[in-house]
């Protein structure tokens, strides 16, 4: 097993790209109100919201995990159709 396959293509290629997701996440979390110093706290607070609504929050989650799921598996199955049509038409 090749570092390409373990990193899922070129390194320095993959770790740029983490950076720059991770640079965007930042960003987004800091405009929540969301920064070191109270990232575990505002964790530990959702799982004991999530606690104390109960089922509410897993009704909650499979409300909008069905809605998301409305949009992402379409796409993923079209990408995997095309995906799939491409690797057949490449000569090997």
């Amino acid at each position: 097993m090749d570092r390409n396959t373990i990193f899922g293509g070129n390194p320095l290629g993959v770790i740029l790209r983490l950076a720059l997701i991770s640079i965007v996440v930042g960003i987004v979390m800091k405009a929540l109100g969301i920064d070191l110093g109270n990232f575990f706290e505002r964790i530990n607070e959702l799982l004991r919201n999530i606690y104390d609504l109960g089922f509410g929050a897993i009704e909650w989650v499979l409300e909008y995990l069905a809605l998301g799921a409305l949009v992402v598996v379409p796409i993923w199955i079209v990408a995997r159709l095309f995906g799939a049509a491409r690797s057949k038409s490449k000569p090997e």
